[in-house]
């Protein structure tokens, strides 16, 4: 029987003016802040929010999240080579940036921007990550474009032969299982704010994002190809390791939610939420 594979050989660049590139991977990181963007634009005139304050969340989560990101792949992945070279460490074009040192990145950069709009730190983190999952969804689109972080070899009849690497036999696509699971997190987390305009249980989009996206992160690691050469012979490679912190800190917000531990949702400009779903 012949193996039904996907040979995938797609270009990184879509187009190229001298040493200018537009590549596939940075267009789709760039989209998922601008639908960010009008995403919470509707958020925040849904909560009586302007746009100068949407516009300062904006450069705090772009700061965030590629600091977080690359500062996280070299101190997780490669930190005896960055930190002999730190200069390299500011080198993104090169590559290199961990999801979960963009999740740390985020976290601390949304917790100056509280300190600056006055507003509950859980209110900020509930609403964040319905666009934060929406991003993961462009980011592993743009990774599958790359033609990098895929998975082990496999016999099914979807495995994807990325032969610009000089693979020749099929392996596991998880730049797409992860982007469907990320847009499917989207999804749910954007329905239940909407579904009754932004009143809900304070806490609860947030927990819900930290189990649902790094379990999922956690289980598809037994799948993938180990990023460094360090993780071989682990038992859990340092995905998985990074991403136990996270389900935990989850299950416990989450407790915590249903309790109600955190502060209500917001209450300003006489918009006030106390209803709980």
């Amino acid at each position: 029987m012949i193996l039904a594979v996907i040979p995938w050989d797609v270009d990184p660049e879509i187009f190229s003016i001298g040493r200018f590139a537009v590549r596939w991977y940075g267009l789709l990181f760039a989209s998922s802040f601008l639908f960010g963007y009008f995403i919470f634009r509707g958020i925040f005139k849904n909560e009586g929010l302007g746009e100068d304050v949407l516009d300062r969340l904006t450069i705090y989560m772009a700061i965030g999240t590629i600091a977080g990101a690359r500062i996280g792949h070299c101190l997780f992945y490669e930190p005896a080579y960055y930190l002999a070279n730190p200069l390299e460490i500011l080198a993104v074009w090169h590559g290199g940036l961990a999801s979960h040192g963009a999740a740390i990145g985020i976290l601390l950069a949304l917790w100056l921007f509280v300190r600056k709009v006055k507003q509950p730190y859980m209110w900020i983190l509930d609403r964040i990550v319905i666009v934060v999952a929406l991003a993961g969804f462009f980011i592993r689109t743009g990774n599958l474009m790359n033609s990098e972080i895929y998975g082990v070899e496999t016999t099914l009849s979807w495995g994807f032969v990325f032969l610009r690497n000089g693979e020749t036999a099929p392996k596991h696509p998880t730049q797409i299982y992860e982007a469907l699971a990320y847009l499917g997190v989207f999804l749910l987390l954007f329905r239940l704010y909407w579904r009754k305009k932004g009143v809900f249980t304070s806490g609860l989009l947030f927990s819900l994002f930290l189990i649902l996206v790094f379990a999922f992160r956690f289980f598809v690691e037994y799948v993938k190809e180990d990023q460094v050469a360090f993780e071989a012979g682990m038992k859990l490679n340092m995905g998985q390791w990074l991403s136990i912190p996270f389900v935990i800190t989850g299950i416990i917000l989450l407790w915590m939610s249903f309790k109600g531990k955190f502060t209500p949702a917001m209450e300003k400009k006489g918009h006030t939420q106390s209803k709980r779903v």
